[in-house]
């Protein structure tokens, strides 16, 4: 197999309100493409985050979508002072340290940062 990029699609019920959060939390600008009506795009490092319109109600397990950053602690400091409802600051020794949050539409979202090895 040769895999070369990958596309985490999210589920929002008012596109227009979700692609201002998205771009705020995540400091985007515009969309990188709109592939159909009430499907848009970013470009998020080597994924594509694609945001469409559609029913949010959830059934069977949830699925929780990560982000590598650099400064996990910074970056959960950023999101609170905008408002964002964050969760705890969590390290695993060795591994990580991240928190969980979610979108208005209840998409479950987490930053981490890798902790160096030794």
């Amino acid at each position: 197999m040769d895999l070369r990029s990958v596309t985490v699609g999210m589920p929002v019920s008012d596109l227009r309100r979700a692609v201002e959060w998205y771009q705020r939390v995540f400091d985007l600008a515009e969309p990188d493409l709109e592939p159909a009506d009430g499907v848009v795009e970013f470009r998020l490092g080597s994924i594509w985050l694609q945001l469409g319109e559609e029913p949010t109600a959830r059934s069977g397990a949830e699925v929780v979508t990560r982000f590598d950053v650099a400064d996990v602690a910074a970056e959960r400091e950023r999101l609170a002072g905008l408002g964002v409802e964050v969760g705890a600051l969590e390290h695993v020794p060795g591994a990580v340290d991240y928190f969980d949050f979610a979108d208005p539409d209840g998409n479950r979202l987490s930053f981490y940062t890798e902790l160096p090895q030794g």
